[in-house]
Order: C-alpha cells, then sequence, then structure tokens
C-alpha cells in the first residue's frame, strides 16, 4: 500500500548511549503488530541492530529504518546510535525527519549526546519530543527527570503521559491526552490494555491536562479566548492546538515509560498518529547554492535527496531515498543531478530492519530504498528531467582520529582498499587515503570505537587480516629569519664546460601562505632564460630539505645577483 503525503510520519529515535532506543523501537513495532515477538538487545535479533558488529558488542552503529502503520497512517521510524562515533548516522536521520523522539533515562537525567542532539535540532529548527525512559528502575523519579530537562534545555515541557508510581511500585501510565490507563503488561512480550484512570491518580491527569490544554492554546488566540473563558477545551481542539505547537516548536511534549516493560507504548503511537507533523505543511530542504527552499509538494515534479548508502552482502547497494516533490515509482525515469545519467529504479523497497519490502511507488515525503543504483550516491539529488536544482548536501563533522593501515599479506592490498573505499562510501565521516610522502594508506574516523567497527565488518565479511600503527609524521622545514649565500658552479671536461654564478636571498612568510620567488637582479648580468632553471633548482632543493630532509615550506626566495659566462653557461648549469 502506498501513502500519500498526509498519513506519513518520520520520526527519528534520539538520545545518549543505553538510554533504551533500540529497547522503545523493539516494542513499538510490536505494539503495533509489525512483528510477532520484541526482542532483547541481549538476543543479537532486535530489528534495528542486524549487522554483526551490532550484534556482538550490542551498541547500535547504524541508522536504521523501520515502517509501520498505525490506524491510517504511516510511520517511518529511525533508530540511531547513541555513540559519538557514529554521529553521522544521528545527523543523517535528524535531517529526514520531520521530528525526533529523544530518549532520556530517568536515573541519569540529561547527558552530553543528549545535550548535543539537541543543539543540532535547535540548528534545524526542528520539533522534538521526550521520552523520559526506566521509570520502573530505582532511583528514577519522573518529576526528578523533568526538572532536569527544564533547567537544561528552554522549551515548554509538557507531559503528554505521567506515571502510575515510580520504581518498584511502578504501575503504568496515564495517557492524559486520551484520559485512560495503560498498566505494565505482565510480560514484556505481552501487549498493554487500557483502563479508566485508577481514583488515586485522577487529580494528578487534571492538573497534566489542564496544563496540555494550556499549551495547546498558546499561539492559537481562538483558542486561547476559549480556553480563558470556558476554562477547557474540547479534545478535537486540544489535538489541533497541539499539533500546530509542536510543528511550531511552541511545545516540547514529554511522555513517560518503561520500554524493557513495554509500557507506554500505545499512547506513544497515537501521539505520532494524531499529532506528529507529517511532511505535507512542515518539512523543506534548501538548494545548493541559493537561498531557496523547496517545500515538500506532491503536485511538484519528482524531486529526492538519497540519504544514506549501505552496502548489504546479500541485497547489493541500497540508497535510501526520500521523497520531496512528485512521486518516485518503478516506472519512473529520473535523473541523478549529479552527473546528469537518467536511471530508472529496478526495484523500490521499505524497510523493517534488515527485512526489505518491495513497493510500486513512494509519495512525496516517504523514505524508502532504490536498489542497486550503480551511480546514486549520499546526497545525490534526484529529479525529474525538467528540473535542474539540487539539495543541498548534508554537512557532517571531519573525521577526528586516524590510523595506518595495511593488509598482512600483500596479496590482499588490493582487496583491502576496495573494501576500505566501499565503507568510505557508506560513511561520510570515515576517509581513506593513500600519503604520497610516507607510503602509508590512512583511514580517519570519528573515533577509535568507530574505525574498529569498520575493520571488524572488513575482517568479518572478507577474512582479511590486517595491521595498525599511527601514521607517519610528514614533517616541513622552514626558516625564521632572512639569510643570504651565493654559489658558483663550474664543471670542464672537453668541450664545453658548465658554469655560473647565484647570489640568493632567503626570508620567511607566514605560516600557509606558501612559497614565493622573486626575480630582483638590475643590469642583465643574469640572463631571463636562465632564471626559470634557478627557481626549478630552488624547487627541487626544497623538496628534500636542509636539515632533516623534509619539504621546506613558507619561504621567499630572491634572486639578487649571479654572474655567467658567454659559452659555458646554460639553464642546465
Amino acid at each position: 500500500m502506498a501513502y500519500t503525503t498526509d498519513l506519513i510520519r518520520n520520526v527519528a529515535l534520539a538520545g545518549h548511549g543505553s538510554t533504551g532506543k533500540t529497547t522503545l523501537l523493539e516494542h513499538i513495532l510490536f505494539s503495533a503488530g509489525a512483528i510477532a515477538k520484541p526482542e532483547l538487545v541481549e538476543s543479537g535479533k532486535t530489528v534495528s541492530d542486524y549487522n554483526e558488529e551490532e550484534i556482538e558488542r550490542k551498541i547500535s552503529v547504524h541508522a536504521a529504518l523501520a515502517r509501520i502503520a498505525w490506524g491510517d497512517k504511516k510511520i517511518n521510524i529511525i533508530d540511531t546510535p547513541g555513540s559519538s562515533d557514529f554521529v553521522g548516522e544521528v545527523i543523517l536521520a535528524l535531517r529526514a525527519c520531520e521530528s525526533t523522539l529523544v530518549l532520556m533515562d530517568a536515573r541519569s537525567g540529561v547527558q552530553i549526546e543528549t545535550i548535543k542532539t539537541w543543539r543540532n535540532l535547535d540548528v534545524r529548527k526542528k520539533p522534538r519530543m521526550v521520552f523520559i525512559n526506566k521509570l520502573d528502575e530505582e532511583r528514577a523519579p519522573f518529576q526528578n527527570a523533568l526538572a532536569d530537562l527544564k533547567d537544561k534545555f528552554k522549551g515548554n515541557f509538557v507531559p503528554v503521559t505521567i506515571p502510575m508510581g515510580e520504581a518498584a511500585g511502578y504501575k503504568g501510565v496515564i495517557d492524559v491526552l486520551n484520559q485512560k490507563a495503560y498498566g505494565v503488561p505482565a510480560s514484556h512480550d505481552q501487549k498493554e490494555s487500557s483502563s479508566d484512570v485508577p481514583a488515586e491518580f485522577t487529580a494528578a491527569m487534571a492538573e497534566a491536562r489542564a496544563a496540555l490544554s494550556e499549551a495547546a492554546a498558546e499561539g492559537d488566540d481562538e483558542l486561547m479566548e476559549k480556553y480563558l473563558s470556558e476554562g477547557e477545551l474540547s479534545q478535537e481542539e486540544i489535538v489541533k492546538g497541539l499539533a500546530e505547537a509542536l510543528a511550531g516548536n511552541r511545545v516540547i511534549p514529554v511522555f513517560a515509560g518503561s520500554a524493557l516493560k513495554n509500557s507506554g507504548m500505545l499512547a506513544l503511537l497515537d501521539f505520532f498518529a494524531a499529532i506528529a507533523p507529517s511532511p505535507h505543511d512542515h518539512a523543506k530542504e534548501s538548494v545548493k547554492g541559493s537561498d531557496a527552499f523547496i517545500n515538500v509538494d506532491p503536485a511538484a515534479p519528482l524531486a529526492g535527496m538519497i540519504i544514506k548508502t549501505q552496502i548489504d552482502q546479500f541485497s547489493g547497494k541500497l540508497s535510501f531515498v526520500k521523497v520531496i516533490c512528485g512521486k518516485l515509482g518503478t516506472d519512473t525515469d529520473y535523473v541523478n543531478m549529479s552527473d546528469q545519467k537518467k536511471e530508472r529504479p529496478s526495484k523500490l523497497y521499505t524497510a523493517l530492519g534488515k527485512k526489505l519490502e518491495d513497493v510500486k511507488e513512494l509519495y512525496a515525503g516517504d523514505i524508502g530504498i532504490i536498489a542497486k543504483s550503480p551511480t546514486l550516491r549520499t546526497n545525490d539529488t534526484i529529479g525529474a528531467p525538467e528540473r535542474s536544482e539540487q539539495f543541498l548536501p548534508l554537512r557532517l563533522p571531519q573525521p577526528v582520529h586516524a590510523v595506518a593501515i595495511t593488509a598482512t599479506s600483500k596479496k590482499e592490498e588490493d582487496k583491502l582498499s576496495e573494501l576500505l573505499h566501499k565503507a568510505a562510501e557508506e560513511d561520510y565521516t570515515f576517509s581513506v587515503r593513500f600519503n604520497s610522502e610516507t607510503k602509508e594508506t590512512v583511514i580517519a574516523g570519528m573515533g577509535e570505537l568507530h574505525l574498529n567497527m569498520i575493520l571488524d565488518k572488513i575482517k568479518h565479511s572478507a577474512k582479511i587480516a590486517v595491521e595498525t600503527r599511527v601514521p607517519r609524521v610528514a614533517y616541513r622545514e622552514t626558516i625564521t629569519k632572512k639569510a643570504g649565500g651565493e654559489h658558483t658552479h663550474k664543471k670542464q671536461s672537453g668541450g664545453h664546460g658548465q658554469y655560473g654564478k647565484v647570489v640568493l636571498e632567503v626570508e620567511p612568510r607566514t605560516r600557509g601562505e606558501g612559497y614565493a620567488f622573486e626575480n630582483k637582479v638590475f643590469g642583465g648580468s643574469v640572463s631571463k632564460g636562465f632564471v626559470p632553471g634557478i627557481e626549478k633548482g630552488i624547487h627541487q632543493a626544497m623538496e628534500s630539505g636542509i636539515i632533516a630532509g623534509y619539504p621546506v615550506v613558507d619561504v621567499k626566495s630572491n634572486l639578487m645577483d649571479g654572474k655567467e659566462h658567454p659559452v659555458d653557461s646554460s639553464e642546465m648549469a
């Protein structure tokens, strides 16, 4: 089934490591009927952590797409890693999704990766929600976590669900928006069921609903007037007001729960479907080389951007695409704006982790996969033949940790190079280059863990043994003060000889200014035809340096004087 733009929701899951993102997604998928049984991270069988490296280390490494149907809505959820080593995967998800659910461990409060995610969302002016997790644990009171959020970040934090009890006394959540309670299931692989709100929590729910109504009314004069005069809003008015406030970043909805206990999932799903922003009115992309934007528009000619590349051992190259305008189908011709080549998708997929499901078309706002395109790369723009715009490439942080690498067996050097370049095609925060000065292949990434994960994947998939070491430093030489000198070259071995005298002055330049040469000879003591040869000789001398044999940089050479012979002088001399 193809979903039109207004029925699509794109939500990223982000937050510090071990806050429960993968576990939350697993139980959302179970609650929505997308999977028959929720797995635990320790089992190595979760939907979003399916690579060998993720299974072995029990952490998320890649952004993973999972689609679900809830009511008449399609919800695309992208689970992201919590380690800073894989920040590139987080950034691509935040760009692709109209809203983000930030997970928070109630015991730990706001942590560093949460702060980084928040700042990234601020830069993008993207709506966000917060799920306060692990409320069934000791020393994890909901109000303390909420207070920490308000202390660390600006914004109107409004609980949509509140907990019934805490720690060992945690009994579930109250859905304030829909005025019902969800008890904790007897087991995490059983679904929640709703009931009336217990009498002991009705006062807390009434207080939270008043705050929810006030947040819905703010920014809408008509709703605010009604709220002030009557003291309450209808259910439809609260939903409408919250949807507008969330899309406008005027409210930050907060949810309570325990992902591990499968508690708080149904209220979250209902909120995503009813209130989370759709791409239709709330998504736009910047145009490269312009201040213009292109809004998500199902009626406009096709435009889409490649948000991620994945090279799968069995499925081949997968290009994750977000359709911005029009419709992309298996019968659609499009142009890759990077090289102007026309293509047609051989297959289109939607994804449930590693499970790929065929679809015939993707509407504007949807996220899917183009299979086995030989030319598409991350950041490419695809479009109808009549389009010419390219979307602004995603800006990612530069690698900060580098090692030199070689294959243990010389016979496998070419294969290793091929695999490293494939890894760089998948991950734009990873780079590989050959240093011609030190004669080393150097790989760089966001940290030691990042590089280890890439190398582990290569070892597992290709059975190649590698050795790494600290890269050699390509030193440079320079001078610190002005100096002068002269040299006379004489060579006589019968016939024409070689003769030349050069008087040079060298002076330092500012770091990074490079090399400069100036001919200051007056009176014709050195013919102009010999000057290029002198400069070439200076260049050759600079390549091997004077003190330790390293290239000389940031100097200026002044040719002051010289002497030549009418027969024996030449450019070579």
